[in-house]
């Protein structure tokens, strides 16, 4: 889920008028320096520079005592640094110096949402609505953790109150729009989706432009310039739509990664493709690649499904396969495994895991894994000690077509919500998805099926939000087709 939570030292970047009664009395000219090293030290924070805006808080605190603005905005710099314990200490401490600072408990309420702790994140969201009933920031983070708890209508209601007091408020459209489409109302989510582009520290789609946005009307004289925006595996999934697009105009051109290019050729039928906007063609309208499910008309029966979408390069699979046949012990089965996915996703820590998860699958007699892992948590595959074979393929895939060759080669594969499942399923290959509690909208609620991909199996953490349960669901389905071998 992408979330527009907003931290916020309070008024006078960070100087509230409890922490200036609260501070010992000083002369004013004391009183005037903590607030300009506060003003200094709040602008460290926004622009980045966490370490010098530490310093001075440190010294803000030394000077100045319990200073709740000090201990807030140093709470919020042990945030931003994920230094998540830290964060809490600090915050609870400055609450206790200011307890009616609405948004001390605004921002409490989020640094609390990501550690997991929902009860308490749900009581200081409910107390900052309380001392601040207009503040759209306040009602926006409860939807967020509304959401995250999976009280869909609550998130939506809270989301409509935050645009009662700001009808423009990016933040509050989107999280109406996540929580519209989880739950299957794609007619309000895809209406309520093209609010992120106007999301905070989201690039523009292309350089400026006079060219209009494309509404789906034929071009019957120009070119559509697709964007392929937002991450790989939306790009992945959305990539069906391209030949839709295609149809509705004389000439098409699309933007994306050359990463990507392996996937996006295959949709494109003879569209030029660039990576860089110096290399654009002119054109007529533009539209990014997550816009064109709106333009269709997409409901929850009409994704089109038609798998697969994909296909390996054969050179390349018989590549991969006779290095396969070189690293796996005839007879195994290959099951591909990917445990972590890009750690600057802002829901990584709930829809990412560790390779000792993973352990249920390496004790199945016969099993060799393959990993697709990329980033650094490839280094844990040092730690590996399980009973299963452990090939480490990671570091070999340069790009996407590498990695649709090798997902010709596997039985299966078993990971979490990353870009790999997206392309196992675009190319109809078996995989089980490990979701969290509260999973990105495209998986929906209480499925374990995707209709965006036939031949994704979902496996779902329950309310405790444990991997464990979810990967022994998997490795016992895994293990049936070798039991049911034996017997026969």
């Amino acid at each position: 889920m992408v979330s527009e939570v907003l931290l916020d030292a309070g008024p006078a970047a960070g100087q509230s008028a409890t922490a200036a009664t609260s501070a010992p009395e000083q002369p004013a000219s004391g009183v005037q320096r903590i607030a300009q090293l506060m003003q200094l030290a709040a602008e460290h924070e926004r622009t980045g520079r966490f370490a010098e805006a530490k310093g001075i808080l440190r010294h803000v605190i030394a000077e100045a005592g319990e200073h709740p603005g000090a201990l807030q905005l140093l709470g919020i710099v042990s945030f931003k640094t994920d230094r998540l314990d830290e964060a809490v200490r600090l915050m609870e401490r400055s609450l206790a110096l200011a307890p009616t600072e609405a948004v001390y408990h605004r921002n409490i309420c989020e640094v609390y949402r990501v550690l997991g702790r929902l009860d308490e994140a749900l009581a200081a969201g409910r107390r900052a609505a309380v001392l601040t009933p207009d503040d759209p920031h306040c009602h926006h983070n409860l939807g967020v953790l509304h959401y995250h708890r999976l009280e869909l209508e609550e998130a939506i209601g809270s989301g409509e109150r935050a645009l009662a007091f700001g009808p423009d408020f990016p933040g509050a459209h989107f999280g109406i729009a996540e929580a519209s489409l989880l739950r299957g109302d794609f007619e309000r989510g895809w209406e309520e989706y093209e609010w992120r582009f106007k999301l905070a520290n989201i690039p523009p789609l292309l350089p400026p432009t006079e060219r209009p946005q494309w509404d789906g009307s034929p071009i019957t004289d120009g070119t559509l310039v697709l964007i392929a925006d937002q991450g790989y595996g939306d790009v992945i999934q959305f990539a069906r739509y391209i030949p839709w697009a295609a149809g509705r105009c004389t000439r098409m051109a699309i933007a994306c990664s050359v990463e990507l290019q392996p996937v996006i050729e295959q949709q494109a039928g003879g569209g030029v493709l660039f990576d860089h906007w110096e290399r654009a063609p002119e054109f007529t309208a533009y539209c990014a690649l997550s816009s064109l499910p709106r333009l269709a008309g997409t409901r929850l029966d009409t994704i089109p499904a038609e798998i697969p979408y994909l296909r390996a390069d054969p050179a390349k699979a018989a590549v991969w396969a006779e290095r396969l046949g070189d690293l796996v012990p005839r007879g195994y089965r290959r099951i591909g495994i990917v445990w972590g996915g890009r750690p600057t996703h802002n829901n990584d820590r709930n829809r990412s895991t560790v390779l000792a998860t993973f352990a249920p699958l390496a004790e199945i007699p016969g099993i060799a894994l393959v990993s697709l892992q990329k980033n650094q948590a490839q280094a844990q595959i040092g730690g590996y000690w399980g009973r299963a074979p452990l090939v480490n393929l990671g570091p070999e895939l340069q790009d996407f077509g590498d990695t649709m060759a090798v997902l010709e080669c596997l039985e299966r594969v078993v990971a979490v919500d990353t870009s790999v499942v997206h392309l196992a399923g675009a190319m109809g290959k078996e995989a089980s998805l490990m979701l969290p509690y509260a999973p990105d909208w495209r998986w929906l609620l209480n499925r374990t099926d995707s209709p965006w991909y036939p031949t994704v199996r979902v496996f779902r953490q329950g309310p405790e939000r444990k991997w464990d349960p979810v990967m022994h669901r998997i490795a016992q389905e895994i293990a049936a087709p070798a039991r049911r071998r034996r017997k026969r």
